[in-house]
């Protein structure tokens, strides 16, 4: 990420709470459906991009998983900010 700008080395994952839930627009995960059970499925505001772990990939593939994730983040803004505009 520090390639892109940003530097995410003092984040943490953050558990969801109610009030964050209930204040989103949208709940993104990354990829929890795939092993088979996410209880962040069941909200009706979750999408699941299912994208794969970078967890011990090589450089290159973290890069591509990376800009997929800047792809969709892009989208999914513009998705938002077109359809509160329209």
């Amino acid at each position: 990420m520090l390639e892109k700008g940003i530097d995410i080395s003092q984040n943490r994952p953050k558990p969801l709470d109610i009030k964050t839930v209930e204040e989103a627009d949208v709940i993104v995960t990354m990829g929890c459906g795939a092993e088979g059970f996410c209880p962040a499925t069941f909200l009706d505001k979750v999408i699941d991009w299912g994208i794969e772990d970078p967890k011990g990939k090589p450089l290159e593939e973290v890069r591509k998983i990376r800009d997929e994730i800047e792809r969709r983040v892009k989208e999914l803004i513009e998705k938002l900010t077109s359809s509160t505009t329209a």
